[in-house]
């Protein structure tokens, strides 16, 4: 029987993220002896830490952008797909206010700002940006040929002025975030790139604060292809050896973020407010950024629709070399664990 089981979830809105917030999860396992750990806790060492990106800890969860997790997959972890959330999101292609840009077709002969980071597993916001500028463009008839590519190296850099951690922040992966679009942005204002990538509420309150023009937000297209991204949709990843040698608390792990899903509905402005913490931005941001019925949007599921869109996001990471082998997004999905989860709560509400 193990002593601890570890999660960890990206400062995006997650139904897993929420169900930690509100202590189901230590509640839930809390009888049993078992510790419930983050990866964003203070004191995790920093080989545990990657697990966020590999998936190698024992006994853990995920939940988050579907990069990593298709990296890590695609690397050799041995996990297993047990559902999925999707939250649209903002998904801003930016540019100077004076670029002379007004719309998507400007772009044709411009520059583009991709970031490049010096990393061992993925660069997850250069792919992010790259899908990004690949459906926008297509809005316009364009494709990647039709523009240039401006490489923006990225140094992540320790805080100097904040210590989220010291200062007892609720999420403070959130707060360390909110310099993810700043070596692109500094680029942009001083003329290196024509046009970047923001998403989420840091990237509208960063459009904002900058004076930056809109050319297109593609995260609420009405085609669902042009919003798949990172965020879109957010894989629910466990171990394989968890799953088989824990099959019920792997269960009630998942039940407890399954019934996230009605409780959001139920209380919208609560689920607002628990959304601003996980995402450190104001409330208002989140309504704005991820839609004002963004409660409604945190069901977990494994529908056809969603696991198409995340095998063709697969075959576009393969395709810009993002990943190192191929894999059956199908076989990697287990949907057993959520099929009897939805069982159990049909059964309880009848």
């Amino acid at each position: 029987m193990t002593s601890t089981i570890w999660y960890t979830r990206c400062p995006v809105p997650t139904p897993l993220g929420i169900a930690a917030r509100l202590g189901w999860l230590d509640d839930e396992f809390a009888p049993d002896g078992i510790a419930i750990r983050s990866l964003q806790d203070g004191g995790v060492s920093a080989a545990q830490r990657r697990s966020h990106v590999d998936h190698t800890l024992p006994h853990s969860w995920r939940q988050g952008g579907s990069i990593p997790a298709l990296w890590a997959r695609s690397n050799g972890a041995d996990t297993r797909v047990l559902g999925f959330s999707w939250v649209d999101e903002s998904q801003l292609i930016i540019t100077r206010a004076n670029s002379g840009i007004h719309t998507l077709a400007d772009l044709r002969g411009r520059r583009i700002g991709l970031p490049l980071r010096a990393v061992d597993n993925v660069d997850i916001f250069r792919a992010m940006a790259l899908r990004g500028f690949v459906s926008a463009l297509s809005l316009a008839g364009l494709g990647l040929a039709d523009v240039e590519h401006v490489h923006v190296p990225v140094t992540d850099t320790p805080d100097i002025a904040i210590n989220p951690e010291q200062a007892g922040a609720r999420q403070p992966s959130a707060l360390r975030s909110r310099r993810l679009y700043a070596a692109e942005t500094g680029a942009l204002l001083r003329g290196e790139v024509d046009a970047i990538y923001a998403k989420g509420s840091l990237g509208l309150e960063l459009a904002y604060m900058v004076g930056a023009r809109v050319l297109v937000d593609i995260g609420f297209h009405p085609d669902p292809q042009i919003r798949v991204n990172n965020g879109s949709p957010r894989p629910i990843t466990l171990d394989a050896a968890a799953l088989q040698q824990h099959p019920e608390h792997a269960r009630r792990f998942l039940r407890r973020i399954v019934e996230v899903g009605d409780w959001a509905r139920q209380h919208p402005d609560h689920a607002i407010d628990w959304l601003a913490g996980e995402t450190a931005s104001a409330p208002d941001w989140v309504r704005l950024a991820y839609g004002a019925r963004v409660h409604e949007g945190l069901a977990t599921t494994l529908d056809d629709a969603t696991l198409r869109a995340f095998d063709e996001f697969k075959h576009f990471l393969l395709q810009h070399q993002f990943l190192p082998a191929d894999f059956s997004v199908r076989d990697w999905v287990d949907p057993a664990p959520l099929a009897d989860v939805l069982e159990q709560l049909h059964a309880r509400a009848a």
